[in-house]
């Protein structure tokens, strides 16, 4: 499943996100409204994010397949795999080699780890 998006896309997911469920009639009007579209192009743009996956149309109305969250984790899996050999320490050194975590985010990261950490 192909799930890369592009800019445009990306904040027409959100919208839906955040509106679902939403009818597809519903999404028309939004559409008009945040990005000026015409009822085609916004059923275009919805059927591309149907075909990636992310949501479905049944009867008119809009609802998600993978939530917002989860589709925003596979996307950093996928860039920490494809950028840094999948290597998660590699990711964090670039992360924070030109800026410092604050003590609250680094307490977030600690708790992070030992939750997931291999016990």
């Amino acid at each position: 499943m192909e799930m890369q998006l592009g800019v445009i896309e990306a904040r027409y997911a959100d919208m839906i996100w955040a509106h679902e469920p939403v009818t597809s009639s519903e999404l028309v009007k939004m559409a008009a409204v945040e990005f000026n579209w015409k009822r085609t192009t916004a059923h275009n743009v919805l059927k591309r994010l149907i075909d990636k996956g992310l949501f479905k149309n049944e009867n008119g109305l809009v609802t998600a397949v993978i939530s917002r969250e989860e589709f925003y984790s596979r996307q950093s899996r996928r860039y920490v795999e494809n950028t840094f050999a999948g290597s998660l320490p590699a990711f964090i050194a670039a992360f924070t080699q030109n800026s410092r975590l604050t003590t609250k985010e680094a307490e977030a990261i600690r708790r992070m780890i030992d939750e997931a950490e291999e016990k």
